[in-house]
């Protein structure tokens, strides 16, 4: 068991008012990976406390045709999808602070509804290239969740934009690739980079300046 029954409680009572179904997909094998079981595990209590949650199970390394579809990289990986992909991931266990980070995703995912400003909205109908935005994140991370959860706004409201949360501790040599030395961080295709949670308002402040300085390279 991995909640409480006081979280069990907590967590049937979010997951009741889901409108629609939401399909977790998660990517996984047996060895060499730090946190594959746990990760199935947490993502099988949950699928048991909402008949509209389905868990889809894969192995990393057999099948190569979803890790394909779905552009899995590194496990435990884990898809939060409707009927659509919208290219929101998290790489790791989602668990600590980033528990939240899966359960608003999951919300999200179920109503369709990215919840940005209509000026954001407007923003995001200029892209033409697309989007990859990974923000590293830790458990113990107050501050992680709002940084991935608008991340993953901007990937439900743009079909240029994927977003990865990452839990980097379990990824170290990402931290060092990136340079990652506090969280959360956030990358935008790959070049360009900033640290801590922002509003709304400077996020696409900071897209634009991503998709314009990859213009330019």
């Amino acid at each position: 068991m991995i909640f409480s029954a006081r979280d069990e409680q907590y967590i049937r009572q979010r997951l009741a008012a889901l409108p629609n179904t939401v399909k977790l997909v998660n990517f996984t094998q047996e060895l060499e990976c730090q946190y594959c079981s746990e990760t199935r595990q947490l993502l099988n209590e949950l699928a048991r406390l909402s008949d509209k949650i389905k868990l889809e199970v894969y192995n990393f390394q057999l099948d190569r045709e979803q890790v394909t579809q779905y552009g899995i990289d590194k496990i435990p990986a884990t898809v939060i999808e409707s009927d659509k992909d919208y290219g929101i991931r998290f790489y790791g266990i989602p668990a600590g602070y980033e528990f939240a980070t899966l359960l608003d995703a999951i919300e999200m995912v179920s109503r369709g509804d990215s919840g940005l400003s209509t000026s954001s909205l407007e923003v995001l109908q200029q892209l033409t290239e697309p989007v990859h935005i990974q923000v590293f994140v830790t458990p113990t991370c107050p501050y992680c969740p709002a940084a991935v959860r608008m991340a993953y706004q901007l990937a439900l409201a743009s079909e240029k934009i994927r977003a990865d949360g990452v839990e980097v501790s379990e990824f170290p040599h990402l931290a060092v690739h990136y340079g990652v030395r506090g969280v959360p961080h956030t990358v935008i295709n790959e070049r360009y980079a900033f640290t801590g949670a922002v509003p709304e308002a400077t996020l696409l402040a900071h897209l634009v300046a991503a998709t314009q300085t990859s213009h330019r390279h």
